[in-house]
């Protein structure tokens, strides 16, 4: 049965009031009927919670119209050094508008860089860059002496900060800011750092330079092509322009094209920088293009938030450019391992058809002798690492970068060193729920708790030469998703308590034998089908998924063969009516409780589905009983199926149907007949079931075992050739081949007569329930789940001011 909802061996009846505290029986029972509080009143919910939030929801959308980037003074002190390259000319600047916007853009501190507001103690020595290269480029034409005066007192207060191990560092800082300081002796700038200090960085640079390639050699030259502005007159022109990209630049970086073409007067490196100015007129960024990637993360965030509904439109027409971007090989995505890999999990997810062969280039030795290799980006290896979890069949590639990108975030992980890329704690916290809860687990409700609980500005902060802050950061978006959180979260507590109700009204809390796990049935609905629409769909799902147990319980350990076969018979007949008909007042209870809700659903289905559906929900009911009576049969004749007559029969009595199936029909799309009962709909539902069978079996194998309970893994040893851990290991193999398939069928479309996709993702929220009741253990004993299923349901988002 459904996750310990289990089936033969349950666990002795628990309390009720273990996870979520049912309604006491002296509250009025109102029994939900079609037209009742549950159906009209969420009906009517304004489901942007406020005019606050409509509004925001419009400036959110503006973020999907082009990236815009936060100005790099480094950068643009770099464009600002670059001399005409005329004889008559070489002492004037060739850019002067980016000399004009450094003269006009310090700020009250001195520096240059980052605002105040968001720059963090530990991002000194990306002030100290930035500051030291618009000094430069001012005293390099003789302008500002009152800025440089001012620049160089900023640069004399914090210069503690080169020393200081805590700071976060820039890439390439070792190599390019000595670098600077070679330049300024030049300019015959003295510059307030004691000469050990310079010395030292001097020397540390050096030992960089000189060190060996060994075996990522190409990722090194990559690298030092990328820090050139550190090497400048030493540097080999010729290895550096290999890196050239169609636009003209080097790696999109406006600092590395600027003294590329200072040295060489590149046409190409011309046409870019020119493009960068027509772009931002006076300044630079610290990457440019970066249209795909900034567009994509935006998608990402606000998935990661669950308010992705609210920009249906706009995250379609966005996919659907990216797409051909994909299709025509875009170097803006294949040159660039974190947005290749976003792209194609985005792109998966939304159900685009891509193949996982453009990952190639990402195994582990391409990766490593790559510039992100080298630098061990540990966002590019998270990106890898969660489009890897995006597999729907058999592919290689796919499953050589989930392996070596876990092995290396957890080595990462453990050793400190995750925390040093970048500002915040943003990139370790994202590592530890990636490999703590893989795709196929998180919930999607879990995932935007934990993502708005640590959201920040800083989180859109990427680390470069100098760190680039596109607009994925807004506060806008943050307080929509908390918003949307609580109005989901407050209509949840209300159909919860009517559930509560609903089973005092029914008798179910009456029944000795039967566990009362309302409030497990109920989170796994409400952490997957949050949106205030889908509120039919949710009690159906909880009412069917508390049947199921009480029915499970009911076949393995509270009911006579006598009373199993008279509910089997009451529910083939669907029309009895009076005591007569029931051998038992357990079976009345049962039969009548199953019967109601049957009939209740079928009325909420007939106003969405324009016909009548209640009988497809009643044969539904009539599968599993019967599926559950063939096992009490089993057990009592002490008959050993075989495998395969084991898992046809089994894949029933797990007791998903029930809780699904009917769902589908009230998450919107019409469902015509020819659908629901059709090979794609048959795939689906199998699938889902085969795979909560063997997870059921393969967690509960140590109890099955000692309770004599036949499962998937005791016949696997029956048939002899196996040891147990074999055997464990075989079904493990199944179950993940299993999950590959249905993925691929969730995701990708099957033409107009296919089940729409709102529906098919019912089967995978069920699975990734299975898979996350699963983690540990048999279930419903897992006190996590307890902890996490309050959090959903009964914990509001409070932000802070």
């Amino acid at each position: 049965m459904f996750v310990c909802f289990s089936m033969a061996g349950s666990q002795p009846p628990m309390s009720s009031n273990s996870a979520f505290p049912l309604v006491p029986a002296a509250i009025p029972a109102t029994c939900r009927e079609p037209g009742s509080l549950l159906t009209t009143e969420f009906s009517n919910t304004n489901l942007f919670a406020s005019y606050d939030d409509s509004r925001r929801i419009q400036r959110i959308k503006k973020m999907f119209d082009e990236a815009q980037l936060s100005v790099s003074a480094y950068d643009t002190a770099w464009m600002a050094m670059v001399p005409t390259p005329t004889s008559s000319m070489e002492d004037s600047p060739f850019f002067p508008q980016c000399a004009r916007w450094i003269l006009d853009n310090q700020l009250s501190d001195g520096s240059w860089g980052l605002p105040l507001p968001c720059r963090g103690p530990s991002l000194i020595k990306d002030a100290l860059s930035s500051t030291l290269a618009c000094i430069l480029a001012l005293q390099r034409w003789g302008l500002g002496e009152q800025q440089v005066t001012k620049g160089l007192r900023f640069l004399d207060f914090n210069s503690a900060s080169l020393k200081d191990q805590k700071q976060h560092v820039p890439v390439g800082f070792d190599i390019i800011f000595p670098g600077m300081i070679d330049y300024a002796r030049d300019l015959g700038l003295n510059l307030p750092f004691k000469s050990t200090d310079i010395e030292a960085m001097l020397d540390k640079r050096n030992v960089e330079l000189t060190s060996g390639f060994g075996r990522n050699a190409e990722g090194r030259r990559a690298y030092l092509a990328y820090v050139s502005e550190g090497i400048q007159h030493s540097q080999d022109w010729d290895m550096v322009m290999k890196y050239q990209r169609q636009n003209g630049s080097l790696f999109n970086s406006p600092s590395t094209t600027a003294v590329a073409f200072s040295h060489l007067q590149d046409p190409d490196c011309l046409r870019y920088l020119y493009a960068v100015l027509d772009k931002f007129e006076n300044s630079a960024p610290a990457i440019y293009p970066l249209d795909i990637r900034s567009r994509l993360s935006v998608i990402d965030t606000l998935d990661s938030l669950g308010v992705a509904r609210h920009f249906t439109n706009e995250i379609k027409m966005l996919l659907d450019k990216t797409y051909q971007c994909w299709l025509q090989g875009d170097e803006d995505i294949f040159l660039d391992t974190t947005t290749c890999a976003m792209a194609f999990r985005l792109l998966r997810v939304y159900g685009y058809d891509v193949s996982s062969d453009r990952l190639s280039p990402f195994s582990e030795d391409c990766f490593f002798n790559s510039l992100e290799g080298y630098l061990k980006d540990k966002t590019a290896v998270l990106e890898l690492h969660k489009a890897s979890q995006i597999i729907y069949r058999k592919e290689p590639i796919l499953e050589e970068i989930s392996s070596w990108t876990m092995n290396f975030l957890k080595q990462e992980f453990c050793n400190g060193s995750i925390y040093v890329d970048q500002p915040g704690d943003s990139i370790s916290t994202k590592v530890h729920d990636a490999l703590s809860y893989p795709y196929h687990v998180d919930l999607d409700r879990l995932g935007h708790r934990r993502s708005i609980h640590h959201y920040s500005d800083i989180d859109s902060t990427w680390t470069l030469k100098t760190y680039c802050c596109p607009n994925i950061g807004n506060k806008d978006v943050l307080k929509l998703a908390a918003d949307d959180f609580n109005l989901c979260q407050s209509i949840q507590k209300k159909e919860l308590k009517q559930l509560g109700r609903w089973i005092i009204e029914n008798k179910l809390d009456k029944l000795s034998f039967a566990r009362q796990k309302l409030g497990y049935c109920y989170f796994s609905a409400a952490a997957t089908l949050y949106a205030p629409e889908l509120s039919d769909a949710r009690i159906s799902w909880a009412k069917n998924g508390v049947l199921t147990t009480v029915v499970d319980d009911f076949f393995d350990v509270g009911g006579s063969m006598e009373e199993l076969v008279n509910l089997v018979q009451l529910l083939e007949n669907w029309e009895v009516d009076g005591s007569t008909d029931f051998c038992s007042e357990q079976v009345e209870v049962l039969f009548t409780a199953i019967r109601g809700t049957i009939r209740e659903i079928g009325d909420m289905a007939l106003a969405r589905q324009g016909r009548d559906v209640t009988r497809h929900i009643n044969d539904i009911w009539v599968e599993l009983v019967k599926s559950m009576l063939k096992e009490a049969e089993w057990s009592k004749n002490k008959c050993v199926p075989t495998m395969e007559e084991y898992m046809k029969n089994a894949h029933v009595s797990f007791a998903l149907g029930p809780i699904v199936l009917p769902a589908l029909y009230l998450v919107g799309p019409k469902l015509s007949e020819e659908m629901v009962s059709g090979a794609e709909y048959k795939n689906l539902y199998e699938g889902m079931s085969t795979c909560g069978r063997l997870l059921n079996d393969w967690r509960g194998c140590p109890r099955d075992s000692e309770q004599g309970t036949v499962n998937a893994v005791s016949l696997l040893l029956l048939e002899g050739d196996r040891t147990l851990d074999d055997a464990v290991e075989e079904v493990r193999e199944a179950i993940e081949k299993e999950r590959k398939q249905l993925l691929r069928l969730v995701l990708l479309e099957e033409g107009e007569k296919g089940m729409p996709k709102c529906c098919k993702q019912l089967f995978w929220n069920m699975t990734k329930v299975l898979h996350l009741f699963y983690m540990k253990d048999d279930g419903f004993t897992n006190e996590d789940i307890v902890n996490v299923a309050k959090s959903i349901v009964n914990e509001p988002i409070h932000l802070a001011p």
